[in-house]
């Protein structure tokens, strides 16, 4: 069987090659009729359309955008948090045709590099800038975004009031009257267990604003909490991590009345760990989160967080990467961009008083 073109369905329809082709890549082009025409006449053909890489060669473009995740991709389909974020860019996304696809920082030799992936954006979200994948993205001169990282000169940033809100949290310990306040953070590098340095060692833009929120209202009320940090590796979901993180901090010789966590995730691992040892939230540990993530109010007792607007922040990052890639597209310049969303504190029955020997 002759192999189909577009100069054969063209034959079959009586219009020229170009006018196929505008059926195919520029539909707004040709009236609804002759388009339904001409893309009738191609399926009769058993012709799919015109090879994408082919497409994207002659466009100078490829139609899709990179989202730039910091652990394994299992996270971007097992975390809520992540899960909304991504919705919300690909909602974003819809009307401008662009395709969403995911590609993981990790510099595990079977992952595919970002030198390699033909794209005409990304968001980097929440990895470290000084890693070869970030660098790689640069080095390509692809318009970027950065989400949930410290601002860069020349970069559009979507970030969150990390630092306010986790303020907030902390106070409103302070305010309930605990004294014996412990934190429980995270890491990608580890190690886990108890941190001497919690601003040295927290490795990540976010987990550093959280820490210097939390340490805002402690120390201004005399409060040196300890901090215990909890290893997420790519395999692990947070929840086992930080049961066991939380037993090192239970099993203190005096342990605290509540505890702050870097996460949602984190804190359900926090209350699975005091149920273990026979402990009720809050009436011998008020836990409070971060995130406001589904599984807050799934949870018995629902949790005290922090609320950031996830879908907001995926919308502006969306929005603020089409921009970025028009700009490129059009050799226009405009100023950069560096959003900051609001928190704000959400209390529900994780926090109480402490009792009455705390």
């Amino acid at each position: 069987m002759a192999r189909v073109t577009l100069q054969t369905i063209a034959d079959r329809v009586g219009v020229s090659r170009m006018t196929v082709s505008n059926a195919f890549s520029r539909p707004d082009q040709l009236s609804a009729e002759l388009r339904g025409r001409i893309l009738t006449a191609a399926e009769e053909l058993g012709y799919a359309g015109p090879d994408p890489s082919a497409r994207a060669l002659a466009r100078g473009t490829t139609g899709a955008v990179d989202v730039l995740l910091t652990d394994s991709l299992r996270n971007a389909f097992t975390d809520e948090v992540a899960t909304t974020f991504l919705g919300a860019i690909a909602e974003e996304l819809r009307p401008t045709g662009l395709a969403l696809t995911l590609l993981s920082a990790s510099e595990r030799p079977e992952m595919i590099p970002a030198r390699d992936v033909p794209m005409d954006g990304a968001l980097v979200y929440s990895c470290n800038t000084q890693s070869t994948a970030v660098d790689w993205l640069r080095r390509r001169k692809l318009p970027l975004v950065f989400v949930d990282q410290s601002p860069w000169p020349g970069v559009p940033c979507i970030n969150i009031d990390d630092r306010s809100g986790a303020r907030l949290a902390a106070q409103h310990l302070v305010d309930l009257g605990h004294r014996r306040i412990d934190i429980v953070t995270t890491s990608i590098l580890g190690p886990k267990g108890i941190v001497d340095d919690p601003l040295s060692a927290a490795d990540g833009h976010v987990v550093r604003q959280r820490m210097l929120g939390w340490l805002d209202a402690l120390h201004a009320a005399g409060i040196e909490p300890t901090v215990f940090q909890e290893w997420h590796s790519d395999e692990g979901s947070g929840k086992e991590s930080a049961n066991e993180v939380a037993g090192m901090l239970l099993d203190k010789p005096e342990r605290p009345t509540a505890i702050l966590c870097f996460s949602d995730v984190i804190a359900y691992g926090v209350v699975q760990a005091a149920s273990a040892r026979g402990l009720s939230v809050p009436d011998d540990l008020s836990v409070v989160g971060f995130d406001d993530n589904p599984l807050a109010q799934r949870m018995r007792p629902a949790l005290t967080t922090v609320r950031q607007d996830v879908a907001a922040k995926g919308r502006a990052a969306a929005a603020a990467l089409t921009e970025a890639i028009e700009q490129a597209r059009s050799g226009r310049t405009a100023r950069v961009r560096h959003v900051l969303l609001p928190t704000e504190l959400v209390i529900r029955d994780s926090t109480a008083q402490p009792p009455p020997s705390g």
